[in-house]
């Protein structure tokens, strides 16, 4: 009889351990279960990786104030030979800055590349298409009140000439007697189906040539390509150079 009650003791305790152990388990269950049934966004919230623009800018607006980069400028123009022809030689990685306006060269060349047919590849961990890439240069003319693109282009191609010693007419881009175009007329033309117009405000690719607006398009010249071109030219006979709207020869004989 003394027993009993140790018995009913032990079994009172003996459930209650076994109750604990059960109410344990059945929580730590249903916290792995809430665990994988958590959105993988909502355990550990990432960080918005935001990548900053380490391109060099150069800056239109500060270019007769900021003497180191007035003489940059200088440097690069002298390279090429040209001065009142462009206003800003930037390099492929880079970006420009006119007015309020900046845009990276990147985004410049990659709307040109997309316009002539090409595919544009990026490294997408690094965000650079240039790593890849050669880097160029690029002349860039900032479209001024009461300019027109023929005139933009003769002052560059007038720029090219000074520089290889040839002096240009103000009236060499004038038709010939006969009222057939000049040598020069007709790399003007050509000139034409050469550059691109670029509006910094719309970051669009211009189509119209006719309508520029001051200060918020510029002329694009691919300054390798360009001068690869004008170098075949003989200004002894550029008035036999021929143009049928799209192609541009020498005749041989």
């Amino acid at each position: 009889m003394p027993r009993k009650p140790v018995k009913k003791t032990n079994r009172v305790i003996g459930v209650v351990i076994i109750a604990m152990v059960l109410v344990g388990a059945f929580t730590g269950f249903r916290f792995l279960m809430k665990q994988e049934s958590t959105p993988e966004t909502q355990k550990k919230p990432d960080k918005v990786q935001i990548p900053s623009n380490t391109e060099p800018i150069i800056d239109y607006n500060k270019i007769e104030e900021d003497k180191e980069l007035k003489t940059l400028m200088q440097q690069r123009k002298a390279e090429y030979g040209v001065n009142k022809g462009v206003d800003i030689i930037a390099k492929s990685n880079e970006s420009i800055k006119i007015g309020d306006s900046t845009v990276s060269m990147q985004e410049i060349l990659e709307k040109i590349r997309l316009k002539s047919g090409d595919i544009v590849e990026k490294d997408i961990k690094s965000q650079d298409a240039t790593t890849k890439e050669k880097i160029e240069s690029f002349g860039i003319h900032v479209v001024r009140p009461g300019e027109n693109i023929w005139n933009i282009h003769f002052t560059f191609l007038k720029d090219y000439f000074d520089y290889k010693g040839v002096q240009l007419s103000p009236l060499s881009d004038e038709p010939l007697e006969k009222g057939s175009s000049s040598g020069i007329g007709k790399i003007l033309k050509f000139s034409e189906h050469t550059v691109n117009i670029y509006n910094i405000r719309e970051h669009k690719l211009d189509v119209d040539l006719n309508l520029i607006f001051p200060l918020t398009k510029v002329v694009v010249y691919n300054m390798d390509q360009i001068f690869a071109f004008l170098d075949l030219i003989d200004y002894k006979h550029v008035n036999r150079i021929q143009f049928d709207g799209e192609t541009l020869w020498m005749p041989s004989n």
